[in-house]
């Protein structure tokens, strides 16, 4: 006997669905960028595309064998900048490249070892206010944070982080007037979509715990956050 609701049959029945195995998970994610400290005091920079945030916490979820996992086991302080989509080249400039010497077999094919990778990506470090890794200048909000707790994920594979934010700084260009708040009208992140970067569409809705002050509705030009630092 069907149950559902007599309201949903119709547009249930409108859908026909397959079974499928992707190789991948990546249902529209936010790409971040984290800055960790090496063993000799130099910094990593790595692209990741599985972060989330829950309160003042950022989960992340991270290669075993990468670099900046690395340097959280033993070196927690971390930063967590998120690019905007303008700024996909310079993430994507990332991706084939580690921090970790010799590459990790488990490293995708023709990944390679470079030591500075703010450099390799044409990206600039600017201090950090509470914690030793710097800041991507050119990503619109930088959160710094302390990695809490690493544990393994079920697989084995894979290493997942609690990070707790102890400060943000954003654009404030992307920063309703007067106010904490950012503008979603105005800011637009960059998103990871089964391997293929996008931004955000307009708005389509409002949820009703929904605390930022209403803006003019207008987006602002993407040349706004192409990556320039305000002066």
């Amino acid at each position: 006997m069907n149950t559902a609701p007599p309201s949903t049959l119709s547009a249930e029945a409108a859908v026909t669905h397959i079974e499928i195995e992707p190789s991948i998970l990546y249902f529209g994610t936010p790409v971040v960028l984290l800055s960790t400290e090496n063993q000799d005091g130099s910094f990593n920079l790595a692209p990741i595309s599985s972060a989330w945030a829950l309160g003042q916490t950022v989960v992340i979820g991270l290669g075993r064998e990468g670099q900046t996992a690395y340097n959280l086991g033993s070196r927690p302080e971390l930063v967590i900048s998120l690019p905007a989509p303008a700024q996909w080249p310079a993430v994507e400039r990332l991706a084939p490249l580690t921090g970790r010497n010799p590459v990790p077999s488990t490293k995708p094919r023709g990944c390679r070892f470079v030591p500075d990778k703010f450099a390799a990506a044409g990206l600039t470090g600017e201090p950090s206010h509470l914690v030793r890794p710097p800041r991507v200048a050119q990503c619109p909000i930088q959160l710094e944070a302390h990695a809490e707790r690493i544990r393994p994920d079920v697989s084995g594979g894979f290493v997942i982080v609690e990070a707790v934010v102890r400060k943000v700084h954003a654009d404030h260009r992307i920063v309703v007037p007067g106010t904490d708040y950012i503008d979603p009208g105005t800011w637009s992140p960059l998103i990871y979509n089964f391997r293929h970067y996008f931004g955000l569409g307009p708005e389509l809705g409002r949820s009703y715990r929904a605390q930022t002050p209403r803006s003019s509705g207008k987006r602002a030009s993407e040349p706004a956050l192409d990556g320039t630092v305000p002066s």
